[in-house]
């Protein structure tokens, strides 16, 4: 009875000041908890659905909202009765439109079994170097492609025989057949078994593709790749993937760029870090310091006194944008002072002879280490 029910607002979970999203959003979420097809036999999982299902059904309707605010579940119980008709409520549209699968209610679906539908797309790989994804470069590749078969045009059918109607869906591609279920007797539709969705029988296929309509051959295909792009990015070559179903176009050929790492660079973005040695003497008495880039090597004045694992940034050296190759990056480089390991008897002693003269002319310690600084 209706005083036994629950308030909708509450089934849902939501304010009676809940916009239609907030509504659907809620249901969704005990939709997808309590169906019946995730908890097989539970009849408390199948009630709970239920309920939720007769909450949003009122509760999604302006005109069954406003009446249900006013009188609540009397507005819908006249007969004493749980005023809800499972059998004339149409699920379809409320899962067609939450889930995207409205064909197991009620039979409906977003399109035609047979209609023209773009093909699967095809994925592949290729591996360059740090520098071909720097600055572009073209790769071939060779794959097996699906093409019309020459010998009946893609029809399946043997040359001279014709390709017929379904006889079991009439051409529709779909059949329908009811069942019973836990709301009733309803309908479903489905992929027609005859004719697996193409509407069409052939009695004699073609001796060469089977009757699929398709032959595989070896085709060399030329990729493109841009100034800029990154390890892990894909590639999209337009209309060289599957053949499209039913007329459909084909769909689209996806290559996966796979970039080796470099001995030198490190790449983030379109950034680009590496390290360069400098001198003892470069890095204390100030001077050039040869640095390797992408572009080639290029001398960078370093100023005296200049400490090891200074930073510095090379403005434009870096990665080309995707968008614009004339938007560079920046290269940013670490400059690490080098310590002789190898030194003879009479390096060894000019370096005493000037760890002698700091220490002398240095005064205080305070001075020795700015001299160090």
């Amino acid at each position: 009875m209706a005083e036994n029910k629950r308030d909708y607002y509450e089934v849902l979970g939501v304010a009676k000041t809940a916009t239609d999203d907030e509504i659907k959003k809620a249901y969704r979420k005990l939709a997808k908890q309590y169906h019946p097809d995730m908890h097989p036999g539970d009849a408390e999982c199948e009630a709970k659905f239920k309920e939720a299902s007769e909450a949003y059904s009122v509760l999604s309707d302006k005109e069954k909202k406003e009446k249900y605010d006013r009188f609540g579940h009397a507005a819908f119980d006249q007969s004493g009765g749980s005023g809800f008709d499972y059998s004339s409520f149409d699920f379809g549209d409320i899962f067609s439109d939450l889930f995207g699968f409205g064909d197991m209610f009620g039979g409906r679906t977003g399109s035609r079994a047979n209609s023209p539908r773009m093909g699967a797309s095809v994925r592949t790989s290729i591996r360059i170097t740090f520098e071909e994804a720097v600055f572009g470069c073209e790769k071939e590749l060779e794959l097996s492609i699906k093409e019309d078969c020459p010998t009946c045009k893609g029809t399946g059918a043997k040359p001279g025989t014709t390709v017929d109607t379904c006889s079991k869906c009439g051409g529709k591609g779909t059949v329908i057949y009811t069942q019973q279920s836990i709301i009733g007797m309803v309908q479903n539709q489905r992929v027609c078994p005859d004719c697996k969705g193409s509407g069409k029988t052939i009695k004699e296929k073609c001796k060469d593709c089977y009757g699929t309509g398709f032959v595989t051959n070896r085709k060399k295909i030329k990729v493109t790749v841009p100034p800029g792009i990154d390890d892990g990015q894909n590639i999209r070559i337009k209309g060289k993937g599957e053949p499209g179903v039913n007329g459909g176009p084909r769909g689209d050929l996806l290559v996966e760029v796979n970039v080796s790492s470099h001995p030198i660079f490190q790449r983030q973005d379109r950034d680009i870090f590496s390290t360069a040695p400098m001198s003892f003497v470069t890095a204390a008495l100030g001077g050039e310091v040869k640095i390797t880039t992408i572009d080639g090597d290029v001398l960078y004045e370093v100023k005296p006194g200049t400490q090891t694992d200074t930073k510095i940034r090379l403005k434009g050296k870096g990665v080309p944008s995707l968008r614009n190759k004339d938007l560079r990056g920046d290269h940013y480089v670490t400059l690490v002072v080098q310590v002789p390991t190898r030194l003879n008897s009479e390096q060894k002693e000019l370096l005493k002879q000037f760890d002698e003269a700091v220490k002398n002319g240095s005064g205080s310690g305070k001075k020795k280490n700015k001299f160090f600084k």
